[in-house]
């Protein structure tokens, strides 16, 4: 077992894993720019490395900065969070040639299954079902009319390397095809440095569920069940819950062997999660698989009690898993607050927090690393606490959110409390009849003047 892991990220998810390695009895590492000096993951951790000024670029992304974290606190592996270098194939790679273990995917894996087009094919190699589409990246605008014509519109152009919605263009009609094309790919090469495109069948009324999946280094997986991640806005996800209301027992388990076919079929070794798109009539269809730890990945914790920080450091430790799967016990709801003005279009919002109080209560769990006092840099995602509720019914856990986020005060900046009391309430929530095109409906409700 490792005696001491580097935490290469911030934040809540810092805070997560140290706690998980002071309940193990291994020794953490924070490391940290100037402008978290003081963020909490800096202060709970037993030792704490400055690696650069407030750019991601010069601190949390430089890989020589945190390599040499690791080397002169003697850690000997590094857990990277999600976000930041936690799919980098690069960095998985050094962290192997300095022979310190990467909490993650190999950088075989992530060069895999991190192209969406590679990832694509290689699950259509596996029997996993996949939206109809391009077999692999298109070459020119030529070869993109002829595959929207075989495939049939809608169609939704997407870049190879994306990621956050970067790069994505829905197609409804041929006239309409060049101007997504060039758009795209320009957008593309502005984020990702790569302008490469795929395309696929137009999902009309999705849902975005993704299956939990853990493999040990023996080429076993197991599935822990699903997370409906459908509430998004712009393609980032606002709020996830689990069991998902769209569920049955039958697609559940057809899903659930679906991503453990694939995740055995690449030998995948770590925590992962194996993204799919489902359909008004319960088909379902690979998306993609992110090759580390979630954002979401407490409701799954909190019904079928079971630590995925702690398995991931286990598997990464040559521990074989059981091999079983789990099955939701509970409804859990997450809502993540970000420090964004809901009322305007969601400004990001930072600043200081003047007051704050947290709610609890029986069932509330809340992952943060802020505190009354602290100031929130404007450098990094705007994401400062996850409320995750958990109860014997989602009727419950509903109404356990709605209490939870009216004891929830934070003052001095704009947080999403108020939206996602104000969704908590929507019928169309409420029902569990929601899809990814959701929030193109909704509008916030203006606070009443006192």
């Amino acid at each position: 077992m490792f005696k001491k892991i580097l935490i290469a990220n911030r934040g809540e998810i810092a805070m997560r894993v140290i706690r998980t390695c002071k309940e193990m009895g291994i020794k953490s590492v924070a490391v940290y720019s100037t402008a978290d000096a003081e963020s909490l993951h800096v202060r709970f951790a037993d030792e704490a490395v400055c690696i650069g000024p407030a750019p991601s670029s010069e601190s949390y992304l430089k890989m020589s900065n945190i390599i040499a974290a690791a080397e002169i606190t003697n850690a000997d592996a590094i857990h990277p969070g999600y976000g930041f270098l936690s799919e980098n194939a690069k960095f998985s790679k050094i962290c192997e040639e300095h022979e310190i273990k990467f909490i993650g995917a190999s950088a075989e894996m992530i060069d895999r299954m991190g192209d969406k087009a590679s990832a694509k094919s290689t699950m259509i190699e596996a029997g996993v079902p996949c939206v109809p589409g391009s077999e692999g990246v298109i070459p020119d605008f030529k070869t993109c009319i002829k595959v929207a014509k075989e495939t049939g519109y809608p169609v939704m152009l997407k870049a190879s390397a994306g990621g956050g919605g970067k790069g994505m263009r829905a197609v409804w009609k041929e006239e309409d095809l060049q101007n997504a094309w060039e758009s795209a790919r320009q957008e593309s090469k502005a984020a990702f440095g790569n302008d490469d495109m795929y395309m696929e069948k137009l999902i009309e009324e999705p849902r975005h569920i993704e299956i939990q999946v853990v493999g040990d280094s023996n080429g076993r997986a197991c599935h822990l069940s699903e997370r409906d991640c459908s509430v998004q806005r712009r393609h980032q996800k606002l709020t996830e819950e689990t069991p998902s209301p769209f569920m049955t027992d039958e697609l559940r388990d057809e899903m659930g062997k679906a991503a453990v076919k694939a995740a055995e079929y690449i030998k995948y070794e770590g925590a992962g999660t194996v993204e799919f798109l489902v359909d008004k009539h319960r088909n379902f269809y690979f998306m993609e698989m992110n090759t580390r730890i979630q954002v979401e990945h407490p409701i799954t914790e909190q019904v079928v009690d079971y630590d995925l920080i702690r398995e991931q450091i286990l598997v990464a430790a040559g521990v074989p898993i059981s091999g079983k799967n789990y099955y939701p016990q509970l409804h859990s709801i997450e809502c993540r607050i970000n420090a964004e003005d809901p009322y305007k279009d969601f400004r990001p919002s930072p600043g200081k927090i003047t007051n704050l109080h947290l709610p609890g209560g029986h069932g509330v769990r809340i992952d943060t690393h802020v505190y009354s006092g602290y100031t929130i840099p404007p450098n990094y995602d705007s994401m400062i606490a996850k409320l995750i509720t958990t109860a014997q019914t989602r009727e419950e856990a509903i109404n356990k959110m709605k209490r939870a986020l009216d004891e929830f005060v934070v003052e001095g900046i704009k947080t999403t409390v108020p939206f996602h009391r104000q969704l908590m309430d929507h019928p169309d929530y409420v029902s569990g009849n929601y899809t990814t095109k959701f929030m193109e409906d909704f509008e916030m409700e203006e606070p009443k003047d006192d």
